[in-house]
């Protein structure tokens, strides 16, 4: 039996700012914009939520499928750390906007930006399992963003939007390799959103917990996994990426730990095995749970797989705050890259529309009440036609209206 990844896409919304503009409207020393290896990053909107980032996201994917494979989606997974409702998942919504049978199991998961992993490998074992051949699953890590000046330098890097992974028994994307994993788990407060309004975090917490479960990932991985050399049995590596420049320093650990490779020789092997998988990270931020794929998707268009005879092994690592980590690998091939094409992903994050500092300042305070729930309440999309004009949209996305008794609202926006 083979299971994997059948269809992958993301939606990184429809703005950004350039890092070095939110550097110097912030007031922050531009000296460290190297460290975070990173040129841009997407904001999100007051019309834009977990849902309809969700929807945005998966509905390339599912508009791709035919009927019948669409009414064998038979799970949805929605991870999220940007809950709508203490009991109402986020994805009984998406279910309902994309249209999936109602023969469908709904489902909300969290564990941070680890989340998204674990239901993929629940959703891996289900279609393995055989219990119901040809079924699929979707899952759909989506996230908004709740920063501004108290973020300090977290605030550059910080994401939004989503990936959705469609997972079934033609792994056209990634074949993942069924029982080889390592996991690393334990408690702790890195970071976390206890209100709806703001995150709280302990960057050196953070960042010493995604190396610390890094390294302990993998030694569970390689203790699964026969013959396994960090150095060679990885064609190429993509990682849960808060920022670029913590993988580069992810990977340089790893290779001093697993494979005794001195810094020059280190920096060699980041280029060719692991820059591949930033060229999209490094414009988006953050993106949570749906960091990991978004990474794969970068990697994919990315890298030169029609050179590679039998595919390429990639190494996979999601870490997510709290805190769970997995490390996994899977197979990609020149068809991965076929796959993935028609979603267009360059082109979608090249079409988003750059915004000034102080437009950007201007939409934070609504972003920041996204998830606050309140009975009534009215988006005015109109008040961002400016925005929109501006940006590249050549699809129909889905848009927050607002709640009604609580009910969200939401409506096409027709471009």
């Amino acid at each position: 039996m083979t299971a994997g990844i059948e269809a992958l896409n993301v939606y990184c919304g429809v703005a950004q700012i350039p890092v070095r503009t939110l550097f110097e409207g912030r007031g922050l020393d531009t000296d460290r914009i190297g460290n975070l290896m990173m040129r841009n990053r997407s904001v999100g909107l007051p019309f834009e939520d977990p849902v309809s980032n969700a929807v945005n996201a998966a509905k390339p994917v599912v508009d791709l499928m035919d009927p019948a494979d669409k009414s064998r989606i038979e799970l949805l997974i929605t991870s999220t750390e940007s809950g709508l409702d203490y009991s109402k998942s986020v994805a009984s919504y998406v279910h309902e906007y994309l249209g999936l049978p109602a023969t469908c199991r709904v489902v909300e998961v969290k564990q941070a930006c680890y989340a998204a992993t674990a239901a993929v490998q629940m959703a891996v074992a289900y279609v393995a399992s055989g219990i119901s051949p040809g079924a699929k699953a979707l899952v759909i890590a989506t996230d908004v963003a709740l920063v501004d000046e108290r973020g300090q330098y977290a605030e550059p890097a910080t994401g939004a939007g989503a990936a959705a992974v469609l997972i079934g028994e033609d792994p056209r994307v990634l074949t993942v390799d069924l029982g080889a994993f390592g996991n690393h788990s334990y408690e702790t407060l890195d970071s976390a959103r206890p209100t709806p309004t703001f995150d709280i975090a302990d960057s050196d917490r953070s960042l010493f917990a995604y190396l610390d479960c890094l390294s302990n990932c993998f030694e569970d991985y390689r203790s699964r996994v026969e013959d396994v050399d960090f150095a060679t049995t990885f064609d190429y590596l993509a990682m849960h990426t808060p920022f670029a420049g913590m993988v580069k320093a992810a990977h340089r650990k790893l290779m001093r730990e697993f494979a005794g490779i001195p810094p020059a020789r280190a920096e060699e092997d980041f280029t060719r095995r692991v820059l591949p998988s930033l060229a999209y990270p490094s414009v988006v931020g953050n993106l949570c749970s749906g960091s990991v794929y978004l990474a794969l998707c970068s990697l994919i268009d990315h890298a030169e797989l029609a050179e590679l005879d039998g595919g390429a092994r990639v190494g996979l690592y999601s870490y997510g705050s709290g805190c769970s980590s997995e490390f996994f690998s899977g197979l990609v091939d020149q068809r991965s890259a076929e796959a993935l094409a028609p979603m267009r992903i360059g082109e979608h994050l090249e079409g988003r529309c750059e915004l000034t500092f102080e437009e950007y300042a201007a939409v934070l305070p609504a972003n920041l009440t996204c998830l606050v729930p309140e009975q009534d309440r009215t988006v005015d999309v109109t008040a961002y036609d400016d925005i929109l004009g501006r940006a590249r949209i050549d699809r129909d996305l889905l848009v927050n209206t607002g709640t009604k008794d609580y009910h969200r609202t939401y409506e096409w926006l027709n471009t």
